[in-house]
Parts: C-alpha cells; structure tokens; sequence
C-alpha cells in the first residue's frame, strides 16, 4: 500500500487530512490555505488519505479492516518520526483525527472542521447516504438528495469500488477519544453547514474547544479564504 503525501512551507508541522472523495490538492492547496498556513512559519504535510488522490486505491476488501485510515495516520505520523506537531482534518479527515487522539496521538493544536457531534456519533446514517450516492451514480438527476455528492465524485474521479469498501472501515466515535481532546481544540465549521450535525455540540463535547464559524455550506466553507484565514490565525502562536 503506497500513501501519497503534499508538503508546503519550513517551521512546525501541522498535518491535515482532507475530506471523503477530497485529497490534499483539492482541500488545502487548491484554494491557497496551505499557502496561508506555511506564510505563518508551518511545514504543511497533507497526506492522501487510502483510497483517495495519488494513494493507492486497492478493490481487495482485505485492504479496508476497521479502523484503517487512522491506523494508516498513526503509521505516517510514525514514517515521519514527527513527535511535536499539529493535526486536524475537514469532514472525514476530522473523524480520522479524532480517531487517532482517542488512540494515542497527542498534537500541540487539534483541528475538527466540518464536524459536528453527531457527525461522529449516528456514522450509519451518513455511511447509507453515501452508499446510495454511488449506487445512483448513473442515474440520479439535478435535485435529487445526492445529486452534488455525486458531482464532486465525478470531479474527483472517484474509484466508486475502493469507497465503497473504506466507507464501511468508519466506526462511531467512542464517548471516551473526545476526552481525550485536553489539548487546544478548533472547531471550524460553515455557517450554514449542517450535514455533520452541531459544531456547537462538539464544542460543548470536548475539554478545551474553540468554535470558529466561517461562511458557507459543507461543499462552499471549505473553498473560501475565510477558512484558510481562520486556520492560519488559529494554528500561530499568541
């Protein structure tokens, strides 16, 4: 299995991992965060995550046990022997973050942005979203519930077999990985982005969280500068 990285900028590594059918381009470079991130004295590291961008995207169902993608970060945090750093994560990236916390890692800052509580908490429901989204890939048509899902698909060129497979490695956050967030936590989500529940419950739900709210939905925060700006000013020193 062969994972495929981006880098960007000199100083403190700070690590994001991007969103479900994403990769690093798309989520971090593409609209100049990574750029406005390493201006503040960062080393930006922006892995593609198993199944996604230049990563391998194997069809085995042997090659997406439970659990993997954050198995495959603690494995790159570890190939990179970083010990003192900085980790978050947009949607997907955000769930494999807080996987990895609860498992172990301890990062300077943590970053949950297009999360909320119940975003990591009622994973099924997402997972038969997505499911059928791939399952009317085809055939669905403009206003159907995964008509822009299945668009960004399209975009991305998703291999529909390999996220088929890695949908179902997804597991409900355990009650106890969020008490594991004593460090400075950003919760950075879209003013009108509800497809992961309440970021204000996930605010509430960890120890020292911060609550940033950016313009626009799940798709639209993610492309404006006013997420990189909010990332860049959050991850630097007071």
């Amino acid at each position: 299995m062969k994972l495929a990285w981006r880098e960007l900028g000199e100083g403190r590594p700070v690590i994001l991992v991007h969103g479900l059918f994403s990769d690093a381009n798309t989520n971090w470079i593409k609209f100049g965060h990574a750029e406005r991130i390493a201006a503040v004295g960062f080393r930006v590291i922006m892995p593609d995550l198993r199944a996604h961008g230049l990563s391998d995207k194997p069809q085995d169902p042997q090659a997406y046990p439970c659990g993997v993608l954050a198995r495959d970060l603690h494995e790159f945090i570890a190939h990179l022997d970083l010990t003192d750093f900085d980790l978050g994560g947009f949607s997907l990236g955000a769930r494999t973050t807080v996987q990895a916390v609860g498992e172990g890692e301890r990062p300077r800052k943590a970053i949950l942005a297009g999360m909320g509580l119940e975003g990591l908490s009622d994973w099924n429901r997402r997972q038969a979203f997505f499911h059928e989204a791939i399952a009317q890939f085809d055939i669905a048509r403009r206003g159907d519930p995964w008509w822009m899902a299945i668009q960004f698909m399209k975009t991305m060129k998703v291999d529909r077999v390999a996220a088929g497979l890695l949908l179902r490695t997804f597991e409900d956050a355990h009650p106890e990985w969020l008490n594991e967030f004593m460090m400075p936590t950003l919760i950075l989500c879209g003013s009108e982005d509800q497809d992961n529940g309440s970021a204000s419950n996930l605010a509430e739900a960890l120890p020292n969280a911060t609550q940033i709210t950016v313009p626009g939905t799940h798709m639209s925060s993610v492309a404006k500068a006013e997420f990189g700006v909010a990332l860049a000013e959050w991850l630097s020193p007071a």
